[in-house]
C-alpha cells in the first residue's frame, strides 16, 4: 500500500513534471497546432511513467534535473502514442482522461500532426541544455537511444502493430505477453532505465535488477488495464469501458479469466518488490509505484 509520504512525493514530482511540460510544449506552433499539442499532454493522466523515471533516479542516487527532463521526454512520447491510438484508424476512441480525444476536440489531421510534433518534442527536450544532461554527451545519447528503441518498431509501435493485427483473432498467453511487453511494457521499462541512466552510469547488476522490476511492473500495468476494462465504468476510467471485448481484442481476462488475471497482477507486484531488494530503502518509491499500478482503479 502507498503511504502519505508517497502521496506527498508523487504530488510534488507530478507538479514539477507538469510545470516542465508547460514550458516545453509551445503554445505558439503554427495554425493552432501548439494549443492542440498542449491539450493532448497537459492537465491529465497519472504521470506513472515520469514518476518511474524520477523514482529510479532516486534508487541509484541519480541527478534530479536530468531525470526530470527525461521524465518529460517519456511523457511526451506517451502522450503522442495516446493521441494516435485514439484515432479512427487505430482504436477509434472518443474519450481520454475524462475529456474528448484530440481528434474529436479538433480533427483527424490535427491529431496526426499533434502526435508527430509531440514525438519530436520529446527528443528536443532530451538534447537541450540541462544540468547533468547536456554536460555529458554519452549520457544524453544513452537516454535518446533508450527512448527511441522503446517507442519504435521493436517497442511500442511494434506492439501496436501486433495489437491491430490480432483483432478478431485468438492469441496464446505467450503471444499476448509478447504484444504487451512491446506495446505497454517497453516504454515503462525505458522509464526505469532512463531514470537509472540520468546520473553516473549504474552498475550492470543495478540495471539488471531494475530491468526485472520494470518487466514485472510493465506487464502488471497491462493486466490491470484488462481487468479494469471489464470491471470499471467509463466515468471512473476516463475512457470508454468494455471496448476491448466489443472490438474483439484478446486480453488477459479473455484468455485466463478475471480471477486468474487478478492473481497474476498480485504475483507481478511481488516479483517487482523482490527485484528491488539490492537497493534497500532507496527503492521505496519504486516499490510504492508498483503498488499504485496494481491497486489503481482507473
Amino acid at each position: 500500500m502507498t503511504s502519505d509520504e508517497f502521496d506527498a512525493w508523487s504530488a510534488a514530482e507530478a507538479d514539477a513534471v507538469e510545470s516542465a511540460l508547460h514550458a516545453w510544449v509551445p503554445p505558439d506552433a503554427p495554425a493552432g497546432l501548439g494549443l492542440a499539442m498542449r491539450y493532448g499532454v497537459l492537465d491529465g493522466g497519472k504521470r506513472v511513467r515520469p514518476l518511474l523515471v524520477l523514482a529510479a533516479a532516486q534508487a541509484v542516487r541519480g541527478l534530479h534535473d536530468a531525470a526530470l527532463r527525461a521524465a518529460c521526454a517519456v511523457e511526451l512520447i506517451h502522450a503522442y502514442s495516446l493521441v494516435h491510438d485514439d484515432m479512427p484508424c487505430m482504436d477509434d476512441d472518443d474519450m481520454r482522461r475524462g475529456k474528448p480525444t484530440v481528434h474529436v476536440k479538433y480533427d483527424e489531421p490535427t491529431a496526426l500532426l499533434v502526435g508527430d510534433a509531440l514525438q519530436s518534442q520529446a527528443f528536443v527536450a532530451l538534447t537541450s541544455d540541462v544540468p547533468g544532461l547536456s554536460d555529458s554527451a554519452q549520457r544524453q545519447a544513452s537516454l535518446v537511444r533508450e527512448l527511441a528503441l522503446a517507442s519504435g518498431s521493436i517497442g511500442m509501435a511494434g506492439g501496436q502493430a501486433i495489437d491491430l493485427a490480432s483483432v478478431g483473432h485468438s492469441l496464446t498467453r505467450e503471444q499476448l505477453e509478447t504484444m504487451h511487453r512491446l506495446k505497454t511494457g517497453a516504454l515503462l521499462r525505458a522509464s526505469v532505465r532512463m531514470g537509472a541512466l540520468a546520473g553516473e552510469t549504474p552498475s550492470a547488476e543495478s540495471l539488471a535488477a531494475l530491468d526485472t522490476y520494470a518487466a514485472a511492473v510493465g506487464l502488471a500495468f497491462q493486466v490491470v488495464d484488462d481487468i479494469l476494462d471489464v470491471t470499471a465504468d467509463s466515468a471512473t476510467l476516463g475512457k470508454t469501458a468494455g471496448k476491448d471485448a466489443k472490438d474483439g481484442k484478446p486480453t488477459y481476462v479473455s484468455i485466463i479469466g478475471l480471477d486468474a488475471s487478478r492473481a497474476l497482477a498480485s504475483q507481478l507486484r511481488s516479483d517487482a518488490h523482490e527485484a528491488l531488494a539490492p537497493f534497500g530503502a532507496r527503492a521505496q518509491r519504486l516499490a510504492e509505484l508498483a503498488d499504485l499500478v496494481v491497486n489503481r482503479v482507473s
